[in-house]
């Protein structure tokens, strides 16, 4: 199931059916102002985007203009970052066991438009690159903490040892800065999971330490059949509000062909819940926390709180550009144009 990447020119192709302005957006004149800046603010205070025009004395040009801008940029950006969807770490064999190499860092990173931030980072990323594994396999990580706080890791949702748990003082001694620690396990339990820091996990989650841990089933006919799989990772705190690691309009598209099911995997490492809402396609939820449901539902807006994940398919039956989003609407638009958790799910 290989997510899918496509070109800029078949974006605006495919965005043009959808009917919503987006192609005439892309062809927007050289006088449109710049995209909108965002101000990231800590704790659970809202975001509020920046422009060169103050929102109380902008006319309904200037406004139309801004909004306008944060599209064409998206469009002109999709397809381009090809860690957003694709960002992997690869496993190595040693006997029987998958070795995979961790490496905490401190380090700028640019959550959009130039927006740069402190962040604390695995292997280099915000989101540390996805670990996936496949059900029974044995399973190796080797975290070497070159930051200069402790840390630990914590297997979200993995069925683990009580030793790998990655709790300092409960499980294990901290992984202070210049040492390296190794968790060793079984991969007992499938489905959408998370690593992440369990030391001043405050400032640690929030500012970059996590990624998707993902387990495969043996028997993938226990899960409904899909063509593409998307994991999105949603984060709010000092980096502002954020999909992958990035805010819109630097975030990327899931691009599918009409008729193609699309799982998406859900994963909340923020400290606020985040209704995500898709346009014109419903979402079949059919998995939480890993466990698939014993009665799917239907919804196309999923509320999804800090810890939790949620596993959807969406059959991609109509065509067109559907945003989708948050919708706490200030996680995702102001008077300066669409910001922080939105992209769109285009179908060709």
């Amino acid at each position: 199931m290989e997510t899918k990447t496509k070109s800029r020119r078949n974006f605006i192709k495919w965005a043009g059916v959808a009917g919503l302005g987006l192609g005439a957006a892309a062809c927007a004149s050289n006088t449109t102002p710049p995209p909108p800046t965002q101000v990231a603010q800590s704790g659970h205070e809202g975001m509020e985007a920046t422009g060169s025009t103050p929102a109380a004395s902008a006319t309904p040009e200037d406004m139309d203009a801004m909004h306008e801008a944060g599209v064409k940029t998206f469009l002109d950006n999709a397809g381009k970052d090809a860690t957003f969807w694709g960002n992997k770490l690869a496993a190595k064999v040693e006997g029987d066991t998958k070795v995979f190499n961790i490496t905490c860092s401190e380090k700028q990173w640019d959550t959009g438009g130039g927006a740069m931030a402190n962040v604390m980072a695995y292997n280099g990323t915000v989101p540390g690159p996805e670990i996936r594994v496949t059900e029974g396999d044995k399973v190796r990580v080797v975290v070497k903490n070159d930051m200069t706080q402790s840390t630990a890791v914590h297997f979200h949702g993995m069925l683990v040892p009580n030793a790998m748990d990655g709790v300092p003082f409960i499980t294990q001694p901290p992984i202070k800065p210049g040492t390296t620690f190794t968790y060793e396990f079984v991969a007992k339990n499938s489905g959408s999971h998370m690593y992440h820091s369990h030391h001043n996990a405050t400032e640690q989650v929030t500012r970059g330490l996590l990624g998707a841990f993902i387990v495969e089933r043996k028997d993938k006919t226990k899960d409904p059949a899909y063509d593409s799989d998307y994991t999105l990772i949603l984060n709010d705190g000092p980096l502002g509000f954020t999909l992958n690691g990035k805010s819109f309009p630097a975030t990327q598209p899931i691009l599918a062909k009409l008729g193609e099911k699309v799982r998406i995997r859900y994963m909340n490492e923020g400290l606020l819940i985040h209704p995500m809402h898709l346009h014109g396609l419903e979402q079949q939820v059919f998995a939480k926390d890993g466990w698939n449901l014993p009665q799917p539902f239907t919804c196309d807006t999923l509320n999804i709180a800090p810890g939790e994940r949620w596993d959807v398919l969406v059959d991609c039956h109509t065509a067109g550009a559907w945003a989708f989003h948050c919708h706490i609407l200030s996680h995702a638009e102001s008077s300066h144009g669409m910001f922080g958790m939105v992209t769109a799910l285009v179908v060709q």
